[in-house]
């Protein structure tokens, strides 16, 4: 313990001051005097010039030669160095012996093979004794018949690189890589060399013109030329692993991360000194602030210098990401609180978001500008202006439904209509496409079609309502009723009915008040139904963010928009031009993607900005747009004080170690310096992470909402990507978490399928960007991240904990699946409790917990998995009769199924290998068949005769051919027939197989069930000269023996549930060949297990050997789709947050490698040992991370039933003609009989909504896509172009029996 602490102190917190630099003990003398003088010259050379020269540019250019000379000349050596280990000539030298004489050490330096390593070399007795006592050597020994001692010495090999300075010119280095790479890190590419060099050159510069400029006086020079060194040093030997390095290992990346900002933070210094003193700029008042004054620009340099001066600390603190990261965070706060943008994931989508929204605000600022440049009338709007509006909403409509990945746009024009099943045993192994790309890209474009129609209409609408002036002749009375609208019905929406839905509605309800019909269920059976609530909830939020906010922001729009065109001429229209197109913008992608939290921030502004304090207001457009921007922090700050309290309440923290029992009462005395930092961090979107899981919080660097920094996600281990003898010998992927991983990945297609459409139905319950939820189940648990939320999306990512978790995880489980109902406590004493409410201590413990359960049967589809162990299914000699019998008579039925039987039946090589079994003295005497298990065994003979087989299994043959004649040409089955011979052949072959396998120890029950196993996964190993035909065609294995093996088991299992049903020959060829259907038997490791699963195979079945801790068992898997009942718990987002960057920062950083650290014990009131689980390996130890998973609205068919479908060209052009053919259908009926329309065309122009679309699709006029290709919800055109065509429909009949009447 003490070693592992000094060694934090010298790596991590004394190289973190320094840059990199720090005495190793571990390493050579040269390496730590080589890193001491490099680091003393970096920090005195500017120190000295500085100090002994006078201040000019000259000298800042020297200072910049020297450093980029120096630097070149290094990172060439290195490069060199390295290449010359990569491909360069290794020359072997061999130590000469204490009698070779100088010219001979020599030559063999030169490696010219002067002498050989394994050869001795005798020293006469005189010599030795003129040797010095040091150099006598250990190897001597005597000859009998001479009076010489003999000193045996054995070369010592050396080895050195020939390093090619010129041609023909060469120095020798006895330098090895990691001696190199402990000296300085290396870059292996040459841009990597440069981009250094010049990092390193403009550290200096920028650096010594800050000196030359006098900002720095006294100590703080000293102090500055300390940053500049650590700043250099880092390009040279750089902190590994840095306190911002997301991984383990060397990080390429983080080494550029000190000078990248150094060189940012002076130039800023530069900008801000010389704004501040050129007196140019306009400074404007904002709430009483002053920005961009000249003491507002110096105060802002001076905080930066300290800010600069601050680096060690900052980085020992890991304060600051690497670049990367920085940018992404950077542009993604840029786009989400401007613009009004939505999280991205990854550096190129988060620079394609802020394109495409700076894209759409220029476009749109050049009408603003144009509208408000001239005074308005009283009661008159531009047109110019409503042209504004109607863009505005059209782009922030469709900005609002695209995602921020670029590459899902980008994949629809490589659309491939292609598709693949999963094979059969009959058929040959294909690869089988992924649907999940195939649902993306037929989403995108369906969006884009939909968007096509529906942005041009929404473009034309708005156009229309902003020239109508209502927004200026209703004033104020229009105003005052949106923002009671708006606040109402985000009352009731968004607060009320979730409430009320909740397991525990405000904590104080034992049960909810709005239940789910699966709610008193105690196995859900169906898919969940739609219930009147839901359509409640999905049509209010419709109303909301399609017409309530809208109009809330084209009123103020408009109204702000008339106030700046009544002084034209006043300085800053330009700016608010910009603002008016920028704060629309985000306004109305905000109310798009998340209306859940408008109706507070709404309330709040009109409230406090109209009624508490008005001299604060600017105008209402500017107040809306900065408290949206204010309470977006607001909430994450609610959510750390939330966490830090509940997470170190005293009467129920647990304490994992040691150091957190000290730390508990330590943390009390800085609980401002806490909140502080709390402030801090929901400023800057970064972690509050508990040091070592205890009770100190930290500020860690900012994360995007993505939060983890590498795409990690789960390589599942198969016989794709193994070689075979690995598969053969070591069986890999054997372990459960291995094999357990693809019910998580079926459980994420799933949830692509369905979660966003459950979430816009309210089965979650509130939700925002960035939130956590997890998934219960009796054996799943899982955790999903909600990363990006857009109109009619939502972006996710699930992450699956381990089926058999530790203890501390079965707490955890238990924790969140137990109810509180029957809790009767009222602190020390139970008086009970209300009916159907929580006591008191129910009510006040749920309130002190980091989770809450949104739902208790939120209903997926899945599969329910059963696992029986096969060795007490196979104990007996009995049932392993039965299981061979099955075996012979599933060969039987899959060599007369085959249609390549006539093939076989006519092959020589078969014939004539077959042909002594016709023989009837024929015995198969090996000794792999035994009397207990084999049915036909014939005693007498002491082995397997034809006459046997065939008294057990000919009737069987023949029902099987009989069966084939319905097919094909019959084929002759009688007792000495090609058929009954081959069927004979292959049982024999297959039976011999399984012995081989089980290396012939029938009696045995681990041999056996390990030989099964090995026929299950396909590892045949024919050893026999007598079985060899086989090989004539290798189908005989692949589809009739290694399909009879895996069918055997699935009969077998059968056999339990019905022993006697099967000795008919009916029901057993009916059963195998509904199996064969229905029903897929595989080895897990098989690509098409995976294959079928994602594909919703009904059932599938497999043998499963586990080796996982010390267990050597053999298991049969039977999976059963089905749909799952879940418990949905909601997770404080920055509890999961701060967990995670605690686990990172403690294993990466502090290097603890403690399985059994304390940061990972159960602490039930924040979930403490499930989060950290879910961390990404190796810091976590999850069974499955999914990738980034998109989950589109149009894919849910419920929510489809209630908000109708797309509305694209393709549809609207399919309506149109289906809605004239039943027009021309009703008007023929009514002229001729005078019928009406449901008497020629009954349903046609109806619409029915059922409670559950799952099982009863809604009948419309239109045709649909697929349900399993996911489309986008429009909801509200579709509905009422479908009434306004009925409507004209009756009319036509109405008006048509008039006048005939």
């Amino acid at each position: 313990m003490g070693s592992q602490a000094l060694q934090i102190l010298r790596q991590g917190v004394w190289a973190s001051l320094t840059g990199g630099w720090y005495v190793d003990p571990h390493q050579s003398t040269f390496s730590n005097c080589f890193h001491l003088y490099l680091w003393i010259f970096l920090l005195a050379f500017p120190f000295f010039l500085y100090m002994a020269l006078p201040p000019s540019l000259v000298v800042a250019g020297t200072y910049c030669a020297v450093v980029a000379v120096f630097f070149t000349a290094i990172k060439v050596v290195n490069f060199r160095l390295h290449a010359m280990f990569d491909l360069g000539e290794i020359v072997e030298k061999r130590q000469a012996s204490l009698t070779t004489d100088p010219q001979r050490i020599e030559e063999g330096d030169e490696g010219s093979g002067a002498h050989d390593g394994s050869q001795h070399r005798y020293i006469s007795v005189f010599k030795l004794r003129m040797l010095p006592p040091h150099q006598l050597h250990y190897g001597y020994c005597f000859w009998p018949n001479e009076n010489t001692l003999m000193i045996e010495e054995k070369a010592k090999p050396k080895q050195y690189y020939r390093m090619w300075v010129l041609p023909g010119k060469w120095l020798r280095v006895r330098y090895d890589r990691l001696a190199l790479l402990a000296l300085l890190d290396r870059n292996r590419r040459v841009g990597e060399n440069v981009f250094a060099v010049v990092l390193a050159s403009l550290v200096a510069f920028l650096g010594f013109l800050l000196l030359l400029q006098g900002f720095f006086r006294d100590i703080w020079v000293f102090q500055f030329c300390l940053v500049i060194a650590s700043c250099q040093y880092s390009l040279l030997k750089s902190v590994q692993p840095d306190a911002a390095s997301p991984m383990h290992g060397h990080n390429w990346i983080i080494v550029y991360s000190r000078p990248v900002y150094f060189c940012l933070c002076c130039v800023l210094i530069w900008v801000f000194d010389f704004a501040g003193h050129a007196y140019s700029l306009q400074p404007f008042s904002l709430y009483g602030v002053t920005f961009f004054s000249a003491h507002f620009l110096l105060c802002a340099r001076d905080m930066l210098i300290f800010f600069t001066l601050c680096f060690p600390v900052i980085f020992l603190f890991g304060l600051l990401p690497q670049v990367n990261t920085f940018l992404m965070c950077l542009l993604e706060q840029v786009d989400m609180h401007v613009f009004g943008g939505t999280a991205t994931t990854s550096p190129l989508s988060s620079i394609y978001s802020l394109l495409r929204s700076v894209l759409v605000a220029a476009l749109v600022y050049g009408f603003c500008l144009g509208a408000i440049s001239a005074p308005w009338g009283e009661a008159h709007v531009p047109v110019l202006f409503s042209v504004f509006c109607g863009l505005l909403l059209a782009l922030s409509y469709h900005l609002s439904r695209q995602s921020s990945d670029p590459t899902i746009l980008w994949s629809v024009s490589s659309l491939d209509p292609t598709f693949h099943t999963f094979r059969t045993p009959e058929e040959p192994p294909l690869e089988i496409k992924d649907p999940l790309p195939e649902k993306l890209r037929s989403s995108v474009s369906e969006i884009l079609h939909s968007d096509l129609v529906m942005c041009p209409l929404m473009a034309i609408i708005t156009f229309a309502i902003s020239a109508s002036t209502v927004f200026i002749a209703l004033q104020p009375a229009l105003s005052f009723v949106l923002y009671i609208l708006a606040g109402v019905l985000g009352f009731l929406t968004h607060y009320l009915l979730p409430q009320l839905r909740k397991q525990l509605p405000w904590f104080c309800l034992a049960h909810p008040v709005l239940r789910s019909h699966e709610y008193s269920q105690f196995e859900v059976r169906d898919a969940a139904q739609l219930m009147w609530f839901e359509k409640l909830y999905a049509w209010l939020q419709c109303v909301e963010k399609y017409f309530i906010y809208p109009a809330v922001v084209l009123n103020s729009l408009t109204t702000e928009a008339h106030s700046v065109s009544q002084h034209p001429d006043k300085p800053g229209t330009y700016g608010r031009a910009l603002f008016i197109s920028v704060a629309g913008m985000k306004l109305l992608r905000s109310s798009f993607c998340i209306p859940s939290h408008q109706y507070v921030t709404l309330c709040f502004t009109v409230l406090f900005f109209r009624f508490d304090y008005p001299r604060f207001s600017e105008t209402f457009l500017l107040d809306y747009y900065f408290m949206s921007i204010l309470f977006s922090k607001l909430w994450d700050l609610l959510y750390k004080l939330r966490f830090v309290l509940t997470y170190i309440a005293p009467w129920q923290i647990t304490w994992g170690s040691a150091f957190h029992a000290f730390a508990q009462p330590f943390a009390v005395p800085h609980s401002a310096m806490l909140f502080v930092q709390a402030v801090f961090s929901a400023l800057f979107s970064t972690p509050l992470n508990p040091v070592l899981g205890s009770a100190v919080f930290v500020t860690s660097y900012t994360r995007p909402v993505k939060f983890w920094e590498r795409d990690y996600n789960t390589k599942r281990v198969d016989h794709s990507n193994t070689r075979l003898a690995t598969q053969l010998d070591r069986n890999p992927g054997a372990d459960d978490n291995n094999l357990n991983s693809i019910f998580y990945e079926h459980l994420t297609r799933s949830l692509q399928h369905s979660l966003c459409g459950d979430l816009l139905l309210g089965r979650w319950g509130n939700y925002s960007t960035g939130d956590c939820f997890i998934l219960a189940s009796d054996y799943l648990n899982a955790l999903v991240h909600i990363i990006e939320i857009g109109n009619g999306l939502v972006t996710f990512q699930l992450r699956g904990l381990e089926f058999r978790g530790t203890y501390c995880q079965q707490r955890e489980v238990e924790a969140i699946t137990e109810g509180v109902e029957e809790d009767e406590g009222c602190c020390c004493c139970e008086p009970g409790h209300l009916p159907h409410m929580l006591s008191f201590n129910a009510a006040f413990g749920q309130r002190w917990l980091a989770w809450e359960v949104a739902a208790t049967k939120y209903v997926l589809e899945g599969y329910s998995i059963s696992d029986n162990n096969a060795a007490s299914m196979l104990q007996v000699f009995d049932l392993r009769k039965i299981l061979i019998t099955y075996y012979v008579k599933s060969i039987i039925y899959y060599v007369s199924h085959s249609p390549k039987l006539e093939e076989w039946l006519a092959n020589e090589t078969v014939q004539e290998a077959l042909r002594p079994c016709l023989s009837a003295s024929y015995v198969d005497s090996d000794p792999t068949f035994n009397l207990n298990i084999d049915e036909d065994y014939d005693h007498r003979a002491s082995g397997i005769t034809p006459n046997a087989f065939c008294m057990v299994y000919l009737d069987w043959i023949q029902y099987c051919n009989s069966r084939r004649q319905t097919v094909s040409k019959p084929v002759d089955s009688e007792r000495d027939s090609p058929l009954v011979t081959l069927c004979f052949g292959l049982c024999i072959l297959g039976r011999r197989a399984l012995g081989t396998a089980s290396h012939s120890m029938s009696a045995s029950l681990e041999p056996f069930l390990y030989g099964l196993h090995a026929l299950f996964k396909g590892d045949f190993r024919i050893t026999s000269p007598r079985d060899e035909w086989v090989f004539a065609d290798m189908d005989l294995l692949n589809r009739v023996v290694a399909p009879g093996v895996r069918m055997s088991l699935k009969l077998h299992q059968d056999h339990f549930t019905s022993p006697d049903e099967y000795e008919d020959p009916v029901v057993l060829y009916d059963a195998i060949t509904a199996n064969e259907e229905k029903m897929l038997i595989s080895h897990e490791g098989d690509p098409v297990w995976r294959s079928a699963i994602l594909a919703n195979m009904p059932s599938l079945l497999a043998l499963r050997h586990v080796m996982d801790d010390g267990s050597d068992e053999y298991k049969i898997i039977m999976l059963n789709k089905r749909f799952l009942s879940f418990r949905v718990i909601k997770v404080n987002r920055e509890c999961v947050r701060g967990l995670w960057a605690g686990q990172q920062q403690e294993l990466v950083f502090l290097r603890n490698r403690n399985p059994e650290r304390g940061s990972i014990q159960n602490a039930k009131q924040a979930l403490r040992n499930m989060i950290n689980s879910s961390c990404d390996q190796p810091i976590g130890y999850p069974i499955y991370v999914s990738p980034l998973t998109t989950s589109y609205a149009g894919g849910h068919t419920q929510l489809r039933s209630v908000w109708g479908g797309p509305v694209s060209p393709h549809n609207i052009y399919t309506w149109f003609i289906s809605s004239w053919d039943r027009l021309q259908k009703g008007c023929g009926a009514g002229c001729n009989s005078g019928g009406n329309i449901e008497d020629s065309d009954c349903g046609g122009g109806s619409t029915s909504i059922s409670n559950n679309p799952v099982v009863h699709p809604p009948q419309t006029s239109a045709p649909t896509l697929p349900l399993s290709h996911p489309t986008t919800v429009q909801p509200s055109m579709g509905k009422l172009l479908g009434t306004v065509v009925l409507h004209v429909h009756v009319h036509v009949h109405v008006r048509t029996g008039f006048v005939r009447s």
